[in-house]
């Protein structure tokens, strides 16, 4: 199995959007490459401790690639976009890939020049080792599932 965190914007649809594609094997919603340990969402929502919303991912790797995933996430945030996906804006919404094995980040980086070629703008989606991840409260786990008219700033259906 195969981890990576990425951050979309709100994490709610982020993570309902991949919970949906064949591969992913887990799904959670958390706060990731903050200095606070172990916020609270009232406390990601302030801007103070450096947090994005973001998801926990775990695929089979023979089952979805790491391109597959890239170009699920690429397909629904605007990566020339800071701090803001949607309406939500704060630096909690910024994009984010986050990379727990080091092999990955010259796929990540490779399938970043490629969709780089799509914008005029630079793509200023953050490409880190993932540094912190602490689990979103709950209530804000598979939040979609849970409350299907809930608020999603992307298209699931992408």
């Amino acid at each position: 199995m195969k981890k990576i965190v990425l951050a979309g914007g709100c994490f709610w649809g982020v993570e309902e959007y991949f919970s949906r594609i064949d591969g992913v094997k887990e799904t959670k919603v958390g706060y990731a490459n903050g200095h606070k340990e172990n916020p609270t969402y009232e406390e990601v929502c302030t801007g103070l401790t450096g947090h994005a919303e973001a998801i926990y991912i775990e695929y089979a790797k023979d089952e979805v690639t790491l391109d597959k995933i890239l170009e699920k996430y690429f397909g629904i945030i605007d990566p020339t976009v800071l701090n803001r996906q949607g309406p939500d804006i704060g630096h909690q919404y910024r994009t984010g890939i986050y990379y727990i094995d080091k092999e990955d980040l010259e796929v990540i980086n490779e399938y970043k020049e490629k969709e780089q070629l799509k914008y005029d703008k630079p793509i200023v989606t953050e490409i880190e080792p993932l540094k912190c991840f602490y689990d979103g409260e709950e209530y804000h786990q598979s939040y979609l599932k849970k409350n299907p008219g809930g608020y999603c700033h992307i298209n699931l259906d992408a």
